[in-house]
């Protein structure tokens, strides 16, 4: 279960990235907006043959929406893993705002 939501968070992370719809992804993909949305949410696992035409329609390896070596283990992994599942449900207005804090954070 992990698993499908740290891929479904990737997943929302690039399409957002590239500027596109749940529907735009969708039918590049060939699958429906539902299912994207269900990938998305990490409450659905998609089949290899859709975890690799995703990765190809945003131009990244299916390993890096898989999360391959994203996080370190243990606590401090964990805590930067629900960072990003918090950040892939933001808008960017959101981000740009938490980015804004997170450097106040910082010191910089």
């Amino acid at each position: 279960m992990e698993l499908q939501k740290i891929f479904g968070a990737n997943v929302r992370h690039h399409r957002r990235a590239v500027g596109w719809t749940l529907e735009q992804l969708a039918g590049e993909v060939g699958v429906s907006r539902e299912t994207i949305g269900k990938i998305e949410r990490g409450i659905s696992a998609p089949l290899f043959e859709t975890v690799e035409k995703i990765a190809t329609t945003l131009g990244v390896s299916p390993q890096v929406l898989l999360g391959a070596k994203s996080f370190p283990s243990g606590t401090r992994g964990e805590t930067l893993r629900n960072i990003n599942g918090i950040l892939a449900n933001m808008n960017d207005k959101q981000l740009v705002r938490t980015q804004k804090m997170l450097e106040a954070l910082k010191g910089g």
